[in-house]
């Protein structure tokens, strides 16, 4: 697993559970309390400790042919992994971003591009992953029955037996994987369900009138930003028929999830956040098809701002956040 935070500790830490062979890979102060206590996850029928093997980089393991490589960062750190990762020697000879498969359990559409200049075999992965991690050494995930629901697919179309025997490890792990041969139009459905992720971090929760107009106007572009691409997605009925009641949220003892990814990064003081893959996604593909998206390219910039400045997680003022309503 290559990052240990909210979902990747969590998959790691199920699959672990089920008695898969799992190593995670982690950095500074995470890293090190993984090493010392284990993981510590947090799910709705209990705390458990988990002796997973952690390690900071692939010079502590040695690759085997049957080894998969997941990708659980955010977006800005995955071109760095990738680089790490894909000239490292796999047994029996070659490297492995030519032999070894590589799943992207991440948000946005990116990162399976970045991974296919590197890695010849790549899986995308939809993450419908309820999960929080905040404090070194623990994750949490509200799920319920199933811990989240992990769409998967190989890049950039297609499915194959590799895919079918990850999903058959997630599905006895608390997770629902469907196999889909179109992974990134679930994926690029999701996108737009990311794009408040901005919105949460900088302004709180998405409730009252003008947060949910400021919403509404940032979907609203997300989905003008892909008819105009002519991207296909399943629409937000689809979705919901498909999670049903499959992973529903649970209140955990011990347990704060104050938001998602973004508010997530914000909260725990990292410097950066992943607005520029989601939000900025939008701004791209508006500036590529001529379609006006000044509410995702505020969002994309305030994001930024909280981050590279550390101003506190939800403390943007409503006469700010009601100014963005008035932009052209």
């Amino acid at each position: 697993m290559l990052g240990a935070g909210a979902v990747g500790g969590t998959i790691g830490g199920r699959l672990h559970q089920s008695g898969r062979e799992v190593v995670l890979v982690a950095r500074g102060p995470h890293l090190a309390a993984l090493r010392a206590e284990g993981l510590r996850l947090t799910v709705p029928d209990g705390t458990h400790r988990l002796a997973v093997p952690a390690v900071g980089g692939p010079e502590e393991v040695e690759l085997a042919p049957d080894d998969v490589l997941v990708l659980a960062v955010k977006t800005q750190h995955s071109a760095a992994l990738l680089d790490q990762w894909a000239p490292r020697p796999v047994a029996g000879g070659g490297t492995a971003g030519e032999r070894l498969p590589l799943v992207c359990a991440q948000n946005g559409v990116e990162n399976e591009r970045l991974a296919l200049r590197r890695f010849a075999r790549v899986y995308g992965m939809c993450v419908w992953l309820p999960s929080t991690h905040l404090e070194p050494g623990r994750v949490s995930a509200a799920g319920s029955p199933r811990s989240g629901m992990l769409h998967l697919g190989r890049y950039p179309h297609g499915a194959d037996e590799l895919a079918s025997r990850v999903a058959a490890d997630l599905a006895d792990s608390h997770f629902d994987a469907p196999v889909s041969a179109d992974v990134m139009a679930w994926k690029y459905a999701k996108l737009l369900s990311n794009l408040g992720n901005a919105l949460e971090a900088v302004a709180g929760p998405i409730d009252g009138e003008l947060r949910m107009r400021v919403w509404r106007r940032t979907r609203a572009e997300g989905e003008a930003v892909l008819a105009a691409a002519g991207i296909a997605h399943p629409s937000e009925e689809e979705q919901r028929a498909r999670r049903g009641d499959r992973v529903v949220l649970v209140p955990l003892e011990g347990a704060v999830r104050g938001g998602g990814s973004s508010w997530q990064s914000l909260a725990r003081g990292t410097g950066d956040i992943e607005a520029d893959h989601l939000n900025g996604e939008v701004v791209l593909l508006g500036r590529l098809h001529g379609v006006p998206t000044p509410l995702n390219a505020a969002l994309q910039r305030l994001a930024a701002a909280f981050a590279r400045e550390g101003r506190p997680v939800g403390s943007l003022p409503d006469a700010e956040l009601a100014a963005l309503l008035d932009l052209p």
